[in-house]
C-alpha cells in the first residue's frame, strides 16, 4: 500500500551502480526506488530480523547511489578497520544510554543542513535489535518530528525479495495517527525471520536504547 505525501517525480535523484544492481538481480532481489522528495529526511528500515539485513542494505545503498548516515553502537567504531569502514559507509557512533541527546543533536544537524541547502538523510532500524521486542524505539520518530523532515519508509521484504523505498510521509506529532499510517504502509511485509519482527507501535519511555542499523 502506498501513502505518499509528496508528489512525484521526486526531485532528488541518484545514478547508482549498475554492477550492484546486477548483483541484486543475480541474487533474485529487486529495488523499487524513485528518488527522494527532499534534501533532508529520515528513513525507517523495517523489519530488521537478521544480520543479513545490513549486508543486503549495503548492496542496495550502492545500487541506488543514495548516501545515508546511520547510527551504530559506539563500541563497533573502536574496532580497527571495521570502525573506519562503518564511518566510510556513513555510520555515526552513538552511546545507547544517551539516546535523547543523540536525537536532539541529529535533529539540529538536519535543521542546519536544511538551512544551508545541504544533503543529509539518516537511515535507522526502529527495532534496534534483531531479536523480537514488543515495539519500536522512538529515536527515528522524535528526530523526524523535531527536525520537521520527511519520513521515508523502507520495506525489506524477503517474501517478495524486494526492497521498496517509495513511501514518504509528513509526521503530525500525534503518535496514534502517525503509527496507524506507518503500519498500513508496512502491512504484509515479511522479514528474514518473521517471528522476530516487532509490532509497529512505540515502546514505553522507560526503554532508552537508541535504534541502529548495526549493533
Amino acid at each position: 500500500m502506498h501513502l505518499n505525501d509528496f508528489p512525484r517525480p521526486y526531485p532528488v535523484q541518484f545514478a547508482g551502480s549498475a554492477l550492484a544492481r546486477w548483483i541484486l538481480r543475480r541474487l533474485g532481489w529487486r529495488v523499487d526506488f524513485a528518488g527522494l522528495p527532499a534534501m533532508q529526511g529520515v528513513l525507517a528500515v523495517y523489519p530488521h530480523t537478521s544480520n543479513w539485513d545490513f549486508v543486503l542494505l549495503v548492496v542496495v545503498k550502492w545500487a541506488v547511489g543514495v548516501p545515508v548516515r546511520f547510527w551504530g553502537k559506539d563500541s563497533l567504531f573502536r574496532i580497527p578497520l571495521f570502525g573506519r569502514w562503518l564511518r566510510w559507509l556513513g555510520g555515526l557512533p552513538v552511546r545507547r544510554t544517551a539516546s535523547h541527546g543523540v536525537v536532539a543533536e541529529t535533529a539540529e544537524q538536519l535543521a542546519q543542513a536544511r538551512q544551508r541547502g545541504e544533503y543529509f538523510w539518516l537511515a535507522l532500524a526502529p527495532e534496534g535489535t534483531r531479536k523480537h521486542i514488543p515495539g519500536w524505539r522512538s529515536g527515528f520518530y522524535r528526530t523526524a518530528v523535531t527536525a520537521a523532515v520527511p519520513l521515508g519508509l523502507v520495506r525489506v521484504d524477503y517474501r517478495l525479495r524486494e526492497v521498496s523505498v517509495v513511501d514518504f510521509i509528513h509526521l503530525t506529532g500525534h503518535e496514534t495517527e502517525d503509527f496507524r499510517r506507518i503500519a498500513s504502509i508496512y502491512a504484509g511485509v515479511t522479514g528474514c525471520r518473521p517471528a522476530n519482527a516487532a509490532p509497529i507501535q512505540l515502546l514505553g519511555a522507560d526503554v532508552p536504547r537508541t535504534e541502529t542499523i548495526v549493533k
